[in-house]
């Protein structure tokens, strides 16, 4: 029994040293593969430097996109190529390709490399704000960087210049719009109060013509108070006498109902004159009154 128990012990324990034999050799067979493509990765990396450098960007491109499919440790190559997009003023590409390079770094000096450049991305797209995170996080991995500090506070400078901008736009836009209304609001004002005073005048007019109308109308059909008074009190001195005969001689000296005496006619044309200094009057009033002045408001 116990030789039997020997034999099983000393099995497992071979099986078990083979595999990890076997997995050691697997381990290293993977790392090999992984090295070999960094390795050509790399002398793409390369070739796409030169052909860069010659003014053959389209090459280039093609060997630094090779160069990052067959790696993905090779931190140079989407570097490089957003370098190469950036001085063709392909900030988008340009930006994807440093953000690709930042996550792929494994030592701090790929990622403030990386992380400095896409700063200037955002700089030249006037995102400040974004800006200022981004050479933040370069700073993170390299704080000693005078480049990345001084563009850090430029960044800031022209976030804070930025902000002040936007803020006065706001205003003004605002000052416009409350200028708009109080435009409105005066036009519709002064459209009221013309349409008031019309109506005023309207008013007053119709008025005085009216008035007009009944002076002339009394002055048109009813006798003088004179001539009225005259006949009334002949009517009642033929009431009292019906049967009498011929009249004394001073009374035969009356003026008759039909005729007006001088007093009766120099007062008539006295009350022509004052109805006709009445309308001379109203005359000037209506001119001193004259149009109606619109208010306008000063600018």
């Amino acid at each position: 029994m116990s030789t039997m128990m020997n034999k099983i012990r000393w099995t497992f324990t071979l099986l078990l040293c083979t595999g990890i034999a076997l997995a050691q050799d697997g381990i290293g067979e993977a790392e090999k593969v992984a090295e070999k493509a960094l390795k050509s990765s790399t002398n793409l990396t390369y070739e796409a430097n030169e052909e860069l450098s010659s003014n053959d960007f389209v090459t280039a491109e093609a060997n630094y996109r090779r160069a990052i499919s067959k790696s993905e440790k090779n931190v140079a190559a989407p570097f490089n190529l957003g370098n190469a997009y950036y001085n063709r003023e392909s900030f988008g590409e340009a930006f994807g390709r440093y953000k690709q390079a930042g996550e792929t770094a494994e030592d701090k000096s790929g990622k403030h490399k990386a992380f400095h450049n896409m700063g200037n991305v955002f700089m030249k797209n006037k995102e400040y704000e974004k800006a200022v995170g981004a050479y933040k996080e370069a700073l993170r991995s390299n704080p000693n960087d005078d480049e990345t500090r001084y563009n850090l506070a430029l960044a800031k400078k022209m976030l804070e210049k930025q902000q002040d901008e936007q803020q006065n736009d706001q205003n003004q836009d605002n000052q416009d719009k409350q200028d708009q209304q109080d435009q409105n609001q005066d036009q519709n004002q002064d459209q009221n109060n013309e349409g008031d005073n019309d109506k005023q005048d309207e008013g007053k007019q119709n008025e005085d013509e009216n008035k007009d109308e009944g002076d002339q109308g009394d002055n048109g059909n009813d006798k003088p108070e004179e001539n009225q008074e005259g006949d009334g009190d002949k009517k009642k001195e033929q009431e009292k006498k019906p049967n009498q005969g011929d009249q004394p001689e001073d009374q035969k000296q009356q003026p008759r109902p039909n005729q007006l005496s001088e007093q009766q006619i120099q007062n008539l044309l006295e009350a022509m004159q004052n109805e006709e200094k009445k309308v001379q009057e109203k005359m000037e009033e209506r001119k001193v009154r004259g149009k109606k002045i619109k208010n306008e408001k000063d600018w």
